[in-house]
């Protein structure tokens, strides 16, 4: 954007606008509002950005609002936190990036108490270590395991560090009560009467605060648009990304009441909780056709939460070696309850190929001139503990090193006795075996690599009791199956039994009050 297509030269005439209000009020006098509190006490500031529209409307606001004070009024930090699932978008990574250099570099220009920060989970808690490593379906509404352990937590443990360092933190929030009734329903809950600020939903020492929270969607881009960003050029750039996708941002989630990512909105490039991710759609319909790749392989993913399909790629137990059964919500021609089958992990074998796959797709979209990971180093290493590992098919034979040295002839440095004592001639043989005697290699496996961990111990205390857990596990599933029909029938008798025992024993104090 030039300067002559902007409505203001400079926020400071925008300031003095007093005919173009914000959510029916001078721009002016929430600048005053956002000083006055930041005034009010010692407490530090943290502030959500997710690099959407909104967030970058509340830290332009605040970044404003701290210019216009004196030096000796800036008496406390502002943090800056946006949370990066190490699966966004790769085009608003970037953009965030680059907001978070300006602000670093500009607040430090300008002499402001503000710095800006990325938080990540935890490498054994991301998309793919989850994914690809224990095998954890593709997130659904049903079970969406992905928001907390990625969004909410990393966020949190940066917030609760501030409250244990300050005792209380303000949490500065771009929430709008237009995004959604139920939003708006969770911020009027938790407002303080007579303040401007709420409690945070979960977490105790935290307050929040919402500036924009009665401005709509046009006066947010009517106040991005209107001028230059206080640390430096213009947010055309943001702009042309949300023109060029037809989507939302993600909010930065904080808690559980905050809307998860769906619909039209920019969030992660894997997300499985919506049928399509029109937001790529959007960017390769406007001339991004490198990330074409990865939206087929999201689909992919997508198809994998099929009903149809789980039988085929999941495992029929449980990682806690047993195989389960929940009600289908269905009633028989008995009139009881129908069950189904509620299936495990991806098989190693697909979740083998996805990570070939994926590691394919990384290779072709830098060999195009995209400097973009894909999948970290570190997850790498991670995944290939999770496979070593496995509760259920440990991988033997150790594929990950293999698969990285197919895609990109070279290896990582992989720690060497991370592949443990057994290799893939120990899985072959025991495969051999389990034709032969007609007993599970997995199992097999199972109780050597236990009889391995328990060596050498002067006490092999509660050996025992894990080689009688390990026996329990349903390994052969018709026998499963039997079991849990034997349980269900033995549980029928005790009922029959049971009410047997009480109408007798009903007869039993009848008789007795009569005599």
């Amino acid at each position: 954007m030039t300067e002559e297509t902007l409505l203001y030269s400079s926020i400071d005439e925008m300031l003095e606008d007093v005919d173009s209000p914000y959510a029916g009020r001078p721009l002016k006098d929430l600048l005053h509002e956002i000083q006055e509190l930041y005034r009010h006490d010692d407490k530090p500031w943290v502030i959500g950005f997710s690099g959407g529209k909104d967030s970058t409307t509340i830290l332009s606001l605040v970044y404003t609002a701290l210019l216009k004070l004196k030096p000796e009024e800036l008496n406390k930090h502002v943090y800056v936190v946006s949370s990066d699932t190490l699966v966004e978008t790769p085009v608003v990574v970037d953009q965030i990036k680059h907001v978070i250099v300006a602000i670093n570099e500009g607040a430090k220009e300008h002499g402001l108490p503000m710095t800006a920060h990325q938080v990540f989970p935890k490498t054994d808690q991301t998309f793919w270590s989850n994914l690809l490593g224990k095998g954890y379906p593709a997130p659904t509404t049903s079970f969406r395991w992905c928001t907390e352990r990625m969004k909410i937590d990393p966020v949190s443990d940066f917030i609760m560090d501030k409250v244990a360092h300050f005792g209380e933190v303000i949490v500065i929030l771009g929430s709008r009560s237009q995004e959604s009734s139920s939003r708006a329903q969770v911020i009027a809950k938790h407002k303080i009467d007579g303040s401007l600020l709420a409690r945070h939903t979960s977490l105790p020492g935290a307050y929040t605060y919402m500036p924009i929270e009665d401005w709509t969607h046009d006066e947010v881009w009517m106040y991005l648009l209107a001028t230059y960003a206080p640390w430096g050029g213009t947010n055309r750039e943001l702009f042309d990304l949300y023109k060029g996708s037809n989507a939302g941002e993600c909010p930065l989630v904080i808690d559980t009441s905050t809307p998860s990512c769906g619909s039209s909105r920019f969030g992660c490039w894997t997300c499985t909780v919506v049928t399509k991710d029109k937001a790529i759609e959007g960017l390769i319909e406007n001339g991004a056709t490198w990330m074409q790749p990865m939206l087929e392989f999201r689909q992919k993913l997508w198809d994998t939460t099929r009903p149809e399909n789980k039988e085929s790629i999941r495992n029929k137990r449980r990682r806690n070696g047993y195989i389960s059964y929940v009600s289908s919500g269905k009633i028989n021609e008995d009139g009881k309850n129908e069950i189904k089958r509620s299936f495990g992990p991806y098989l190693l074998e697909y979740r083998q190929q996805w990570l070939k796959e994926l590691l394919e797709i990384e290779r072709s979209i830098r060999q195009q001139g995209h400097d973009i990971e894909l999948i970290t180093r570190p997850e790498l290493h991670a995944i290939r503990n999770e496979w070593l590992h496995d509760p259920l098919e440990p991988d033997w034979s150790d594929q990950l090193p293999s698969i990285y040295r197919e895609i990109y002839g070279k290896d990582l440095d992989w720690v060497e006795n991370d592949a443990g004592a057994f290799t893939k001639p120990d899985s072959d043989l025991l495969r051999e075996l389990e034709q032969k005697h007609d007993v599970p290699a997995e199992l097999v496996m199972k109780l050597i690599e236990l009889e391995l961990s328990m060596e050498g111990l002067s006490r092999r205390k509660g050996l025992m009791g894990k080689l009688d857990s390990l026996l329990r596990q349903d390994w052969v599933e018709e026998e499963a199956l039997s079991h849990r029909k034997d349980v269900v029938t033995k549980l029928d008798g005790y009922k029959t039994e049971l009410n047997a025992l009480r109408e007798r024993y009903e007869d039993l104090t009848k008789s007795e009050v009569q005599s």
